[in-house]
């Protein structure tokens, strides 16, 4: 099946292609036993539909004008078990086959997902959220949709195209002729199609991840829009992309009706002399009518099966145009990885940078030969102007990157020798802007510990000082918070990202611009909360505001790509 879909797009690549088909039907591959066994239920249903016309020949010339009533009785019986058969045989075909489409899309959105979670911080910051989108949704739907709809429309029409062509065949074969000298004209014009199909499928693409780009971009700041009164501007954004999505989707549709159109009229005027000539010979008495209904029905038969195979040729340009955009994404390395045996994870320890330069791609160097040395358990403070590597020093410690040079150590062992998920289970980061997800503040709170108990979300609740904010929702820690939690204030998302982190336990605590959204008092009832459910373990303070970086043990200055200790206020 590979080989034939490789030599039908005609890749430039095709290496690439039939690796990527290696992906595809390793998914399907699993399942095998339930396709063979929707085949079999396929040709049984095939075969059934495939009966009819016979009976209907048989009723015509061996009942109705034998005038053998008994005869026309036991066809007529036939025909309507038959026709029973074949409706039931439909009803579990479709049931058992919606089941299997559904777990193959699942399968592929969820392996392409879990790449996806994979990769760094710059990979995202490179990437439209809604490029991404239209590939996890609208490219995979396409993939699974050949994977299986057209296997099942592909063996359906060839057992229904050699059985109809068999009939046609025993019935006539001088008129058979007909319908197979098309074969090679039909297959001429898709060879020509297929490159102005395979372009104009991107293309559609294309606009539809700038239509979702733009809905993930704007939509989630819809205040500020309306605040700068900017609806109107963006609407005709979203105007313009419309019409453009339209314009190609028109393009697209026009190249498609001709792709299928000029073969399937050239079947029907095959249709037609068939049923002329044939009409000439039952006038002439050298053959029956029921003869002639029934080829002709079989020729119809024949007709569908053919504009099947034309529309998966079709199918196939499409499939291979998302499965080129899917296995793009599959291809970004991720790179950070797990070591294959990771060194134990310290129960505690000192913290050292040592001559650490790291720089992002097409930027000048961010840190430049940083080191640093941090005893476990003090109280560390962390300034510097806007974009000087504060957030990505951060970064590293969670190993989002690795330093390009030099290395960061915890309790004397490198980053990189440790387990990815432990290493970040006992970093905790709370930044300036607190994520919260749908669903209820207990879930949110057990976020990064899933498998914490109730108690525990509770303990951590109260220690965080959420007691007002619990009482205040009508369901209290099962209360739902909405989307991103945009109902609560400054201070009660800071609350609820401190007792998060508590409840991770964490060897270190890093604050990351975390009290630039609240004001004073508030920011200082944090301070003191932090000061004193995580004291003795190495709490990091990155801020502009002198208030929050006060009552440091440690004090260092990130300027120009370098780290400076400007002051130890007092030891550990």
């Amino acid at each position: 099946m590979r080989r034939l879909i490789v030599r039908l797009v005609d890749s430039h690549n095709s290496q690439a292609l039939d690796a990527a088909l290696q992906w595809l039907y390793g998914f399907v591959r699993p399942h095998r036993l339930a396709i063979a066994g929707l085949l079999g239920l396929s040709v049984c249903a095939s075969l059934l539909v495939l009966v009819q016309p016979w009976l209907t020949k048989l009723l015509i010339d061996d009942g109705l004008l034998a005038h053998n009533f008994s005869m026309l009785v036991l066809i007529a019986g036939l025909m309507i078990v038959a026709g029973l058969l074949g409706t039931g045989l439909s009803g579990i075909n479709r049931y058992l086959h919606t089941r299997l489409s559904g777990r193959i899309l699942f399968a592929l959105r969820d392996d392409l997902y879990r790449h996806l979670q994979t990769l760094s911080p710059g990979f995202y910051g490179q990437r439209r959220i809604g490029d991404l989108m239209s590939r996890l949704d609208g490219d995979v739907a396409e993939i699974q949709r050949f994977a299986v709809d057209s296997l099942f429309s592909a063996v359906s029409s060839v057992i229904g195209l050699v059985c109809a062509v068999a009939m046609l065949l025993t019935l006539s074969w001088k008129l058979s002729l007909l319908a197979l000298v098309l074969i090679p004209l039909d297959v001429l014009w898709l060879r020509w199609m297929r490159r102005k199909v395979e372009r104009d499928v991107r293309q559609l693409r294309e606009r539809s991840a700038d239509m979702s780009s733009f809905m993930v971009e704007t939509l989630p700041v819809m205040k500020f829009i309306q605040s700068a009164g900017q609806q109107q501007r963006e609407a005709r954004r979203l105007e313009t992309l419309g019409q453009g999505y339209m314009s190609q989707l028109l393009r697209l549709q026009v190249t498609e009706f001709f792709t299928q159109a000029v073969p399937g009229t050239l079947t029907s005027l095959s249709r037609a002399c068939a049923f002329l000539m044939g009409g000439y010979w039952v006038v002439q008495g050298t053959w029956q009518l029921g003869a002639l209904i029934a080829f002709s029905t079989y020729l119809g038969m024949a007709v569908g099966p053919v504009q099947s195979l034309l529309g998966l040729y079709v199918a196939i340009q499409r499939m291979t145009v998302s499965l080129g955009r899917v296995m793009e994404l599959r291809g970004e390395q991720p790179s950070v990885v797990t070591p294959v045996t990771p060194q134990p994870m310290p129960s505690s320890g000192e913290l050292c940078f040592e001559a650490v330069h790291f720089s992002h791609p097409g930027r000048p160097v961010t840190l430049r030969g940083i080191d640093a040395r941090i005893p476990y358990g003090l109280k560390v403070a962390l300034s510097g102007g806007s974009g000087v590597g504060k957030s990505t020093l951060i970064d590293l410690l969670q190993r989002h990157h690795d330093p390009q040079s030099g290395r960061v150590l915890l309790d004397g062992v490198d980053l990189r020798e440790l387990a990815l998920f432990e290493l970040r289970q006992r970093i905790a980061v709370v930044s300036q802007d607190i994520v919260l997800f749908r669903g209820s503040l207990a879930d949110n709170l057990a976020y990064a510990v899933p498998d914490a108990s109730r108690e525990a979300v509770a303990e951590v609740a109260r220690l965080a000082q959420l007691d007002s904010l619990i009482a205040s929702l009508p369901e209290g820690l099962d209360s739902p918070l909405g989307e991103r939690g945009q109902q609560l204030s400054g201070g009660q998302k800071q609350r609820i990202a401190i007792a998060r982190a508590l409840l991770q336990n964490p060897l270190i605590l890093v604050l990351d611009e975390a009290t630039s959204a609240v004001d004073e008092a508030t920011e200082r009832e944090v301070i003191e909360a932090i000061d004193r459910l995580f004291a003795g373990r190495t709490r990091i303070l990155i801020s502009h505001r002198p208030s929050t970086l006060a009552d440091a043990d440690l004090r260092f200055e990130l300027f120009d790509g370098v780290l400076t200790q400007v002051k130890v206020l007092h030891e550990a």
